[in-house]
């Protein structure tokens, strides 16, 4: 009977709402006419048959003004499995006209004073059965889909956002509230519909006891700062965890409070991120005709995604990688819809073409240029020592250059904190890019040259997120180079968001370095993303973990510890996260002479001469023992340079 039942809802629930709205109709036409029926059973009793046959006519009237009045105060508009507090006054208030017709028929009819009493009862039947029979066909669908395939989850979080969740979760297909959360003292103990309130401390028995394998974060003012600590406390369990939009978000009508989100290893950095400053970010480049290279990169095009938003007059996309522009450009023609004023230019170009980049910027009467190109992957580069020279350095000056020939007023790099006493290819070239702005600068001229320099971006291409991502999904092992190897991190719109507000502070020859936080250990990185996962580590007494960490060691050109600044010299800026460092420079006629040396290096792929160069050229750059080996060769080792984590 219960099989036959549930097949016949099932095919009710899927069927047309035409349907259902029918079948919900005969039932309050149905209940109104029961109702009035039963009110003269209960007031005449025995007598009730003869009491009825004169008032039949009134029960029509009755199942048709309780129909109308329900019709009209939308009740069939409304399902029934969201019925909620208001969907009941409404049925109050529909119950009390169809009562009032009802009765009103009877003062027509002459009843008279022994019938007063059935329309009191009527009125009562009428305001509560409809009520009750949407409760229970409401709670009816709740049990139904509260079957075992919804995940047991926990609320973390008791308050109004917490509430309207739980709710929400009544309807849902997928979790099951079984339990709320809070660390306020105030609130633990207490019973919120129907849930109990426990303290953090009680997740594991939660774990345990109603299989909790899901939290749910319910808390959309969170600040950074406190969903580290609230992510600490969770990381010791097994649970993946889950949290509500943010609360302007919510209160926008953007989105709804159920529509959760995994938390990502970019929401718990353990700062706030600074908001942008619009003022900076028009200065820069409202107005303005911009040209960006590297723009199908991460950043480059994180760079153009944030440009447009602040309507420049045009901009220039240059890209080497034929795909990698091509999907920028699609990208930008839909980001640049509400923007029609804004003119998309997609150009496939070398950026050591000085030549043909001097006419692009000519062309395109280029304002402002951000110089985002580069080979970044430190291994790569390490084993393709010329080729980085030649991209990292010779792009930047040749970029530089036409910028000049061009008369372009602003030329921004994007830099690297590897540029910092450089143990690697990458970070010395990025440096003499650097030092290569500084003495462009120092010779005079329109364009204001100045550099970008900050940490690693989380979800770059070289970032090890995703990386990490990949190895969990994979099971394991995670490759961690060593377990006290720090980096800065930073996200990547907050990055070019930061690098587009430099546009705006520069005043030639400046080295800005951006506010990046605390360094954060590669080693409890890799262990949180598998915590957010919702598995645990498996290593000496947790032998029944999920997923294993391999520490692979520093290869060369890796650093344990990373750094933002050369010296110590430091000035602040309009932007409490944007510094202007005061570090060494070299004069242009040495530069010169450093320059044509590393072109003839690179012409000949002379690794050993590239290095040296380099070396004379970049203060504090010390190449890692080991590192002429990884020059193509018969001694070359590809497999151990590919291997392993990422550094970036």
């Amino acid at each position: 009977m219960h099989g036959v039942l549930t097949t016949v809802l099932d095919r009710l629930l899927a069927g047309p709402r035409s349907l259902r709205v029918g079948i919900y109709v005969a039932v309050d036409a149905c209940i109104a006419m029961l109702a009035f029926v039963a009110a003269v059973m209960l007031r005449f009793e025995e007598f009730w048959i003869y009491a009825l046959d004169p008032v039949l006519v009134v029960i029509p009237i009755s199942a048709v003004a309780t129909v109308g009045a329900f019709a009209l105060y939308g009740l069939y508009r409304a399902p029934i499995r969201f019925a909620n507090s208001t969907m009941l006054y409404k049925v109050v208030a529909a119950g009390t006209l169809a009562s009032l017709v009802t009765s009103a028929s009877l003062f027509v009819l002459q009843a008279g004073a022994p019938y007063r009493t059935v329309m009191l009862i009527t009125w009562g039947l009428l305001v509560g059965l409809p009520g009750i029979v949407r409760l229970v066909i409401r709670d009816f669908l709740a049990l139904r889909a509260s079957s075992s395939r919804r995940v047991p989850v926990a609320i973390y979080g008791a308050g109004e956002a917490g509430v309207q969740l739980a709710d929400a979760l009544v309807r849902s297909k997928e979790f099951r509230p079984v339990a709320f959360i809070d660390d306020l003292a105030g609130t633990q103990g207490q019973s919120l519909r129907g849930l109990t309130v426990y303290k953090p401390d009680a997740l594991k028995w939660l774990i345990d006891a109603e299989r909790v394998k899901d939290v749910l974060v319910a808390i959309p003012s969170l600040s950074r700062a406190r969903q580290l600590d609230v992510m600490n406390l969770l990381s010791r369990h097994p649970v993946r965890v889950r949290a509500v939009p943010a609360l302007e978000d919510i209160a926008s009508g953007r989105r709804r409070v159920d529509e959760l989100r995994r938390i990502e290893i970019t929401d718990i950095l353990g700062r706030d991120v600074v908001a942008p400053m619009p003022d900076l970010i028009r200065r820069s480049v409202e107005g303005k005709s911009v040209l960006v290279t590297g723009a199908g990169g991460s950043i480059g095009s994180e760079l153009c995604r944030q440009i447009l938003r602040y309507r420049p007059s045009r901009l220039v996309l240059v890209e080497s990688s034929e795909l990698s522009l091509y999907n920028i450009t699609q990208e930008t023609q839909k980001e640049r819809a509400p923007y029609t004023d804004t003119q998309a230019v997609p150009i496939l170009a070398n950026v050591c073409d000085r030549a043909h980049m001097a006419r692009v910027m000519q062309a395109w009467k280029v304002d402002v240029v951000f110089h985002a190109a580069a080979y970044k992957h430190v291994p790569i580069v390490e084993m393709n020592a010329s080729e980085g020279v030649r991209n990292n350095v010779f792009g930047t000056l040749h970029c530089a250059l036409a910028a000049a020939d061009a008369g372009v007023g602003t030329f921004i790099l994007v830099s690297t904190d590897k540029a910092v006493r450089p143990t690697n290819v990458m970070g010395a070239s990025k440096r003499f890019a650097e030092m290569i702005l500084q003495g462009l600068a120092e010779r005079g001229g329109k364009t204001r040259y100045s550099m970008v320099r900050f940490g690693n971006v989380l979800d770059s291409s070289g970032s090890v997120v995703p990386l990490f991502k990949e190895q969990i999904a994979r099971g394991g092992p995670i490759t961690v180079t060593h377990p006290e190897a720090t980096r800065y991190f930073m996200t990547i719109p907050e990055a070019a968001s930061l690098v587009i507000q430099t546009g705006a502070l520069g005043q030639g020859g400046d080295v800005f370095v951006l506010d990046m936080g605390e360094p954060v250990k590669i080693d409890h990185l890799a262990r949180r993303m598998v915590h957010l996962a919702g598995i645990e580590v498996r290593e000496a007494g947790q032998p029944q973990g999920d997923i294993e960490i391999h520490y692979v060691g520093l290869r060369p050109g890796e650093k344990l510890y990373e750094e933002l600044l050369i010296g110590d010299n430091v000035v602040a800026t309009e932007h409490p996260m944007i510094m202007r460092a005061m570090e060494e420079k070299l004069p242009w006629e040495i530069l010169q002479r450093l320059l044509t040396q590393a072109e003839l290096a690179c012409a000949q792929n002379d690794v050993g001469e590239v290095r040296n160069v380099l070396r004379k050229a970049v203060s504090g750059y010390r190449p890692s023992d080991g590192a002429s080996d990884w020059a193509f060769g018969p001694s070359a080792s590809p497999l151990r340079l590919l291997s392993g984590g990422r550094d970036e």
